[in-house]
């Protein structure tokens, strides 16, 4: 349920509404906008009479909500949020930023590599150091060796890390390294233990669209990270498993425009997952900035052929350059202000 607050309350006549529906055991979330005030009660809502809620000399009106995702939803906080990320990054809210680089961290290549893609406009340095993989057999990634190079190469470069986390039990160790964003992988999106556990923190948490996650099913996830306290959540659609062979992933690119109608958080595309060919990852990343995405996560290798996972999809600086450009050129022609005639 949302109350919305007429804007003559004062602060004191909304703190003791707030106080009020707290003492009978709800919680609270309260979202001040530019021009309308909402709060959002979370509970068993059924036992509140919303006419005497109304009838209250602050309260504007009052709507149940139907939707399970509470903290999530876009009627809960109506203006988009802006995520945090450090060195001065914020992602939503028209802020939109680039995360690039190798999908495991493998050595000294990754300053090359960050250097890059700072210099083609990347603002957030990406790299796996815990890896999921389908094979036991496979490179499961550097580990906390991978952090400690990671942790490098963003200092050096004054860029964010964005990193997975897969354990419950490895997130004291990436808040010890100070790892800017923790991300959770398709494979964990419904770790229910782990979602609450990076929700204890104040880290911001790239979550990642499951493999067969409906659009609710995502949402509900990120409300997890959200109950727990830790509202700086960043989406991310990177495909959902269908019938369909001829790419890794069926990128949705509607998820985008939805999720914006459903929820304040930004949110973010990754075409390199979403297809897993090189030569499909600039187009499905157009197709994502026309869309209106926060951001984009891009793979990118100085040698995609010994690269130690997915080399497939990453992209060589050099064409990580020319999506760049593009990518500024949709930006423009898609978010420029357009006159009336």
């Amino acid at each position: 349920m949302i109350a919305e607050v007429k804007n003559t309350a004062t602060p004191e006549q909304l703190a003791q509404f707030v106080k009020w529906i707290e003492d009978r055991g709800y919680k609270t979330n309260v979202s001040g906008g530019d021009e309308v005030t909402i709060v959002g009660i979370i509970g068993d809502t059924t036992k509140i009479d919303p006419f005497l809620l109304e009838s209250m000399d602050i309260i504007e009106r009052v709507q149940r909500i139907t939707e399970p995702f509470k903290k999530a939803n876009r009627k809960f906080h109506p203006e988009d949020s802006v995520v945090d990320c450090g060195h001065g990054v914020l992602i939503g809210g028209g802020n939109f930023q680039v995360m690039a680089g190798p999908c495991s961290v493998e050595g000294d290549n990754l300053t090359q590599i960050a250097r890059a893609v700072k210099a083609a406009g990347a603002t957030i340095l990406r790299g796996g150091a815990f890896k999921p993989r389908t094979s036991p057999y496979t490179s499961q990634g550097m580990g906390e060796a991978g952090l400690d190079l990671l942790m490098e190469a963003g200092a050096e470069l004054d860029m964010p890390v964005v990193t997975e986390v897969m354990d419950p039990r490895d997130v004291q160790l990436f808040l010890d390294k100070g790892v800017d964003i923790m991300q959770i992988g398709a494979r964990n999106a419904q770790n229910f233990p782990l979602l609450r556990e990076v929700g204890k923190t104040t880290t911001p948490v790239l979550l990642k669209r499951g493999m067969s996650e409906t659009i609710d099913e995502f949402l509900m996830a990120a409300e997890y990270v959200m109950s727990e306290g830790n509202e700086n959540v960043i989406l991310c659609e990177r495909g959902i498993r269908t019938f369909e062979t001829r790419t890794r992933n069926t990128f949705d690119v509607n998820a985008i425009p939805v999720l914006h109608h459903l929820t304040h958080l930004p949110v973010i595309g990754d075409p390199s997952h979403a297809t897993g060919y090189t030569r499909y990852v600039r187009p499905a990343a157009y197709a994502a900035t026309a869309a209106g995405a926060d951001g984009l996560q891009i793979e990118v290798h100085n040698n995609p052929s010994e690269a130690w996972s997915d080399g497939a999809q990453a992209l060589t600086p050099d064409m990580f350059a020319d999506a760049m450009r593009r990518i500024a050129l949709i930006r423009e022609a898609v978010c420029a202000d357009i006159e009336e005639a």
